[in-house]
């Protein structure tokens, strides 16, 4: 671990790393075979990568249309009885990387103020995702996710079982377990890798100082969901009830349940494609007390539940080999949830709700099905703090990436990207210390393989 002396060095190996991968992969696209598929559902239908996935793992309409079906084709050769011995839907996937992580202020022993910029950088892993999915029968389907993180510690990221197209109708489809929500914009599915890059800001945002609900619209959550779409997916809704947990394994409480609900449609706009575009919104309710024994919080125990929510629109817009990937999200937290104030005690003097508003726009070019180019901005702005007292400004986040996606080969049995990216969150008055802007960054080159 060393100490950086700003930031320019920061943006200068970030230029010259950037333009040093975009010559490479340029040079190295002209005598690369085409891209395939990836490889669970690949191997089952005998299809190209590219039936599927613009970029994988970014879904085509084709891909969300498969999805909606539950996997399915809706021919014979869905059910599992008619497919060859020999298949077995898995795929692995894990990412070996090179990254360098830079903050400008981190709380440190000795120096002036207690604060000091630190870069960190070397060879890494990240987790592993052991993935398996497809038709237990005709119109049953399912996902079995166990994922670690990069010291191998697992969980089950998602677990579910679908019933598709009950009384023959596209209209009604059931869910049941741990899944991801029925985003506009996909989480688990971006093209981003790195550590500031790799998540959505304004999908796991809290007001400054929360600690008492850990929220993320991003995370994949335990429940019931009832979903349908039109025969070709254009129209599309989904409706979910779910665990007051964020998705964690134990009841929080006995009687809290959140919702969610989307309504998305999509319309063909000449040569420019296929436009989407719809809304959203999460009611949920955390329990702020807790019995204890021992110290220790009893599962299941949770009461005095407060509301938050979630709302909001997205668009996932296209000018042939562009695209523009945008949502906007008005969030509120209850005055005792974003104060961590326990809703049988008494809240601090003029506590209220806190709310903010947040977007994203996240571009991208793709120049052949092998090599995609991506841009994000990201801000999220402070509405109303909790406190009248608190600058009105604290918690405020600019995040900026930039990445490349190459493809050297796809193919029915494996598939590999090459991926180089830098991504930068600052967020305002949140340094450990001094309160002064925060600033964290992600420099790497990821290369990103399953199999």
């Amino acid at each position: 671990m060393n100490h950086s002396a700003g930031r320019f060095t920061q943006y200068a190996a970030f230029r010259s790393t950037l333009s040093a991968a975009v010559a490479l992969v340029i040079f190295i696209l002209s005598n690369s075979p085409s891209a395939s598929a990836i490889p669970a559902f690949a191997r089952k239908y005998g299809l190209p990568c590219s039936a599927c996935h613009e970029a994988w793992p970014k879904l085509n309409s084709f891909g969300q249309m498969f999805r909606d079906n539950g996997y399915q084709i809706m021919n014979d050769r869905d059910a599992p009885i008619w497919q060859q011995p020999a298949y077995f839907p898995i795929t692995m996937r894990i990412t070996p990387q090179w990254h360098r992580e830079y903050t400008n202020r981190m709380a440190v022993d000795g120096p002036a103020n207690g604060e000091a910029p630190v870069t960190t950088s070397g060879f890494d892993l990240s987790g592993v995702d052991i993935w398996t999915g497809g038709t237990l029968y005709k119109n049953v389907s399912f996902i079995l996710l166990p994922s670690s993180d990069s010291t191998a510690s697992f969980h089950f990221e998602s677990a579910f079982v679908r019933f598709d197209n009950i009384l023959k109708s596209n209209w009604l489809n059931v869910k049941f377990g741990k899944f991801e929500l029925d985003n506009g914009i996909s989480e688990k599915r971006m093209l981003t890798l790195s550590n500031n890059g790799g998540s959505y800001q304004i999908y796991h945002f809290l007001p400054p100082g929360e600690s008492t609900n850990p929220f993320g619209l991003g995370d994949n959550q335990l429940g019931m969901e009832i979903a349908g779409h039109s025969k070709n997916s254009y129209t599309r809704y989904s409706v979910a009830l779910l665990s007051s947990n964020d998705g964690n394994v134990n009841l929080p409480s006995n009687h809290a349940y959140d919702t969610y609900l989307t309504f998305s449609q999509a319309f063909q706009v000449g040569a420019l494609g296929l436009q989407r575009v719809g809304a959203y919104g999460y009611i949920g309710n955390a329990p702020t007390v807790f019995l204890a024994s021992g110290g220790v919080p009893i599962p299941g125990s949770g009461s005095n539940s407060k509301p938050f929510y979630r709302a909001g629109f997205f668009g996932d817009l296209y000018i042939k080999n562009y695209d523009l990937e945008t949502v906007f999200m008005h969030g509120s937290e209850d005055k005792f949830l974003a104060t961590n104030t326990p809703g049988n005690g008494v809240l601090p003097t003029g506590a209220r709700d806190a709310t903010w508003n947040g977007v994203f726009f996240e571009s991208h070019y793709t120049l052949s099905p092998q090599l995609i180019f991506i841009n994000r901005y990201e801000l999220v702005r402070m509405s109303q703090q909790s406190l009248p007292s608190t600058t009105s400004d604290l918690g405020n986040v600019d995040a900026l990436t930039f990445a490349i996606r190459w493809y050297p080969f796809m193919s029915s049995r494996a598939g590999l990207a090459i991926a180089p990216e830098y991504s930068q969150v600052r967020s305002t008055h949140t340094a450990p210390v001094t309160g002064r802007n925060l600033v964290n960054s992600s420099l790497g080159l990821f290369v990103d393989f399953d199999f």
